[in-house]
């Protein structure tokens, strides 16, 4: 917990609650970080490695996230200390105990996230009346099923793209974790032109150059298979993926993939951020200095959230797509507009414009 406190600055956090249930076996983490723009959307990941300083982090690029896509919310994110494989039952019974708990933090509006999906949203709104990212059957404009990450991830690459002089018909894509984010990501980009070479799970990477066929991976994919029971091209070890030369490179996993200790492996033009804090700030830094152009996590890959907002302010999906593609094209524009004036980080230059967004709002408090 101690280690906590040295990141606390003037946006937050907020408040930070350990939850434990024993008669449940309920262990829980929440992260209210800044709600000066409105109440924290965030969502809950259900894992069993999750410590506080990692749901604090994914908690602070919430705020930075939800004020650069300019919204009504601050930030937060809670964790969820468990299985995600468990038999369905417990897990539904971990689920609304969790809900129960978070009953009166009410400045937090839980999400799908890593391990958790719409049907656990519905059994969260059943609970306490609030969540987003709800089954289309309640109302809810299903996040993962209609690939609002993945939609927004492929405008970031459409208008990052120009500014490494990139084509993105036929630019060489890479995907590190291929679960919902990464199909969705590989579906949109691939129907831009751009030609799908390489994906890793947890169980390895699958390279083709000649290209993969992308319906046919995710078939095999929802189906419970691995990337690597693809019929064509080369099956190579998890962590390979990295080592792939290609155009455009996306982690759509787990935080700090990359770091000092094996950024230099990575051989691209282009980094679309998938996940949360995929990078760590030496290996940015370090992408910055061989001109590699890595758009930060949240400014590339918050369509989610975006089509959350849209949903919790009772829209639809056609509106949420054309938020997303409008917010995110924008957004990307500026950060890399300022970037190639400066010569700042990307991640600098999109923070800037994230806390102008977090002051504007405190003004009108």
């Amino acid at each position: 917990m101690d280690n906590i406190f040295r990141f606390a600055d003037e946006l937050g956090p907020a408040k930070i609650i350990h939850i434990y249930e024993r008669e449940a076996d309920l262990k829980a983490i929440v992260v209210v970080d800044n709600i000066d723009c409105g109440p924290a959307i965030g969502g809950v990941r259900m894992a069993t490695d999750v410590t506080t300083e990692e749901v604090f982090r994914l908690a602070r690029a919430m705020t930075l996230k939800n004020a650069a896509a300019d919204l009504p919310h601050g930030g937060g994110k809670s964790a969820i200390l468990a299985d995600p494989k468990q038999p369905l039952a417990d897990k539904e019974r971990l689920v609304r105990t969790f809900a129960r708990a978070i009953r009166d933090v009410t400045e937090y509006i839980p999400g799908p996230d890593m391990g958790t999906d719409e049907q656990c949203m519905a059994w969260i709104k059943e609970e306490i009346g609030r969540a987003v990212g709800l089954p289309k059957a309640i109302g809810g404009i299903p996040l993962d099923e209609i690939g609002a990450t993945g939609f927004g991830l492929s405008i970031c690459a459409e208008i990052a793209s120009k500014f490494c002089h990139l084509n993105l018909e036929g630019a060489r894509i890479v995907i590190q974790g291929f679960g919902s984010v990464g199909k969705n990501a590989a579906r949109f980009l691939t129907a831009k032109g751009a030609l799908l070479i390489g994906a890793a799970d947890s169980q390895g990477t699958l390279f083709n150059p000649l290209g993969i066929d992308v319906k046919q991976l995710i078939k095999l994919k929802n189906s419970g298979k691995s990337v690597i029971s693809y019929p064509q091209g080369d099956k190579l070890d998890r962590d390979a993926v990295i080592d792939i030369e290609c155009d455009i490179w996306i982690p759509a996993a787990r935080p700090d993939i990359i770091h000092a200790d094996n950024v230099d492996r990575l051989k691209t033009q282009l980094v679309i951020s998938g996940a949360n804090i995929p990078f760590t700030e030496a290996a940015e830094r370090i992408c910055h200095e061989r001109n590699i152009i890595v758009v930060p996590d949240f400014i590339a890959n918050a369509g989610g959230v975006i089509c959350a907002a849209v949903e919790y302010d009772g829209g639809n999906q056609t509106t949420a797509f054309e938020t997303i593609a409008k917010k995110i094209r924008y957004n990307t524009t500026l950060v890399l507009e300022q970037v190639a004036k400066t010569g700042k980080l990307p991640r600098q230059a999109a923070v800037e414009l994230a806390q102008r967004r977090i002051c504007l709002a405190r003004q009108d408090i």
